[in-house]
């Protein structure tokens, strides 16, 4: 029997190796469902509530596995509803396909229902490839070519399918001109700069005596080689927000993040270093590196447009980080003084004790940075993590250890709120054998989070480890905006803008079977998290939070210091509160801890 044009693609996909797709169903990809239907054991199938969420998934998919993330969409509003998510795949270089509906075709340009002029839309997130099928005969290489571009250069790519083509007789192309003949298939290369420019750069960190690395999620192949190559050169490494799972945290020349979410010991590697080796990250905060001048600078990254656009490298070298660094290491000297490392190593345990007094610091309900210290001791092994953007990316940056083995990401580049939960949801579908822990503060899990706990709920008892928690920060305050428009503007707390509804999260977990744990005593978090990770079931886990702990950055410039001095002057609701909370923050380890 012929194949319909539906039919043929996805078995066209199942070729390049796809076998997940989330989505959303809707009459402008009938066809396509209908095609899908036919082929239950090629694919899974994930239902989400909402498509921006599937696009999300798609992207977290692309990073958990190193696979294509697939989403399918309606035509209209469902497609316009992906592009967030898509945004996030195309900022922080993940490779997606994004499959929509269309109107039929003889309606396309009559300003008909539900139809958008889709090519131009996702001209921008996916400007890799769009591709708008017409005919039968152009769906193989549509295909062939969305796939293999959004592979091969790590970008967002989109396919549109009218619906009345979608049920239309598969047609190969003709073999006549004006006819492709296209094929499946695509390995990635090893990317390896020429000798001359690794001798360059070999010089280059040969010479110094303080050098520094910055790693990013472009180097999460190379966990060996970096700690080759930073032993060799006594270097010390911050990581950027991105590159959290790239080393452990327990190694001691290992700084944790760098940047506003960053800490103390990566501003002060990045100040004093006369070195700078970045590996595979696009970190965009110029004044979290070295002041251009001060230190010699070596680039590895795969894409050369990301390279020497933050700090004037001297050397910029494309190719992929693990087998540049394999190829550079025989050219390098073993470094013997140990005074760079030592250094580094001091830094790291002032830093460690302050952390611990800054969480154990008196708060109202729970100091929110208490959280993630009492977890990471706790986290199991091989878990995957995932936080939402807003302040507790700020803990989650600072306090949370990560481990060897472990997995942790979150949405980079674009920053955006509602990512944590899908993100967890795609982990969990990739390693159905992992924990997997989503950190949320209470207005993103408001925003849209909230909705995909009754995905979860659908799908949970299908994973072999039943262990999702989605932890909430609940303190009714869009915190991370608030701060930063006291430390930024100097402005109070905007009262209208920036409180939220207080939501019983952990009730509504239960009233949708899934466990729910509340917690409101900064003594019992600990027990809290034991009993969240010890459950047999996915647990929401709220915890009470104060919102005027500061998220002090990890150096304070003197216009931050002066904007927030003006809130004396200006008054804060809150103004007692945060003042006191400041303070503790500031002098942690001082102060007495009652």
């Amino acid at each position: 029997m012929a194949q319909t044009v539906g039919e043929y693609f996805w078995d066209r996909l199942h070729q390049w190796g796809v076998r997940r797709i989330f989505g959303y169903p809707g009459d402008g990809i009938n066809g396509l469902l209908g095609a899908l239907q036919k082929v239950p054991d090629k694919f899974e199938f994930v239902q989400v509530r909402h498509e921006e969420m599937a696009a999300f998934m798609a992207s977290a998919h692309a990073k958990f596995t190193g696979e294509l993330g697939v989403c399918l969409a309606t035509s209209g509003p469902g497609a316009s509803h992906l592009l967030t998510g898509l945004y996030d795949a195309r900022m922080d270089h993940m490779p997606v396909l994004a499959i929509v509906g269309q109107q039929a075709r003889s309606a396309v340009g009559a300003h008909y229902q539900q139809e958008l002029d889709l090519t131009s839309m996702f001209k921008d997130v996916a400007g890799a490839f769009t591709g708008y099928a017409t005919v039968p005969a152009q769906v193989r290489h549509l295909t062939d070519r969305a796939v293999r571009i959004a592979m091969a250069e790590r970008r967002v790519t989109a396919l549109i399918f009218p619906n009345d083509l979608q049920d239309m007789k598969m047609e190969e192309p003709p073999r006549k001109h004006g006819a492709v003949f296209s094929g499946v298939g695509w390995t990635p290369p090893h990317v390896v700069p020429r000798q001359d420019d690794l001798r360059r750069a070999a010089e280059v960190l040969n010479a110094g005596s303080k050098v520094a690395i910055l790693v990013g999620a472009g180097a999460r192949e190379a966990t060996d080689e970096i700690i080759a190559i930073a032993d060799v050169l006594q270097a010390g490494c911050a990581k950027a927000l991105l590159g959290k799972q790239v080393l452990p945290d327990d190694l001691p020349w290992v700084t944790g993040s760098i940047g506003l979410l960053g800490t103390k010991p990566s501003y002060e590697l990045m100040m004093a270093c006369d070195t700078l080796l970045m590996l595979g990250s696009g970190f965009p905060y110029s004044e979290f590196l070295p002041e251009e001048g001060q230190a010699r600078g070596v680039q590895v990254d795969i894409d050369p447009g990301m390279l020497s656009i933050r700090y004037p490298m001297e050397v910029n070298l494309t190719g992929d980080v693990k087998t540049t660094i394999e190829a550079l290491l025989p050219l390098l000297e073993q470094k013997t003084d140990t005074a760079w490392r030592d250094t580094i190593a001091e830094w790291n345990s002032d830093w460690q004790e302050t952390l611990i007094d800054r969480a154990h610091a008196k708060a109202e309900k729970i100091n929110p940075q208490r959280v993630f210290t009492e977890l990471s001791p706790r986290l199991p092994e091989r878990a995957i993590l995932t936080s939402d953007s807003g302040s507790c990316a700020n803990w989650y940056a600072r306090d949370l250890k990560i481990r060897r083995g472990m997995m942790a990401s979150l949405s980079g580049g674009l920053a955006c709120m509602g990512a944590a939960v899908p993100y967890a949801i795609a982990g969990k579908f990739a390693h159905p054998d992992r924990p997997v822990i989503a950190m949320i503060g209470d207005g993103a899990m408001q925003m849209n989070n909230m909705a995909e706990l009754i995905t979860i709920q659908k799908y949970w008892q299908k994973w072999a480890d039943p262990r999702l928690i989605v932890m909430v920060l609940n303190n009714e305050d869009l915190n991370q905006v608030t701060w930063e428009q006291r430390a930024m503007e100097g402005n109070p707390k905007f009262e209208a803008t920036q409180r939220i509804p207080d939501v019983p999260y952990h009730k509504f977990a239960e009233l949708i079977g899934l466990e729910g744990i509340f917690c409101d005593d900064p003594e019992q978090v600990g027990a809290a998290w034991d009993r969240a990770l010890a459950a047999r079931r996915p647990v929401v886990l709220e915890m009470k939070t104060d919102p005027n702990v500061p998220p002090l950055p990890p150096h304070i410039s003197l216009d931050q210091a002066k904007a927030f001095t003006s809130l004396l002057f200006k008054g804060d609701p809150e103004q007692g509160s945060v003042l006191k909370n400041t303070a503790r923050q500031v002098l942690a380890g001082i102060l007495p801890k009652d």
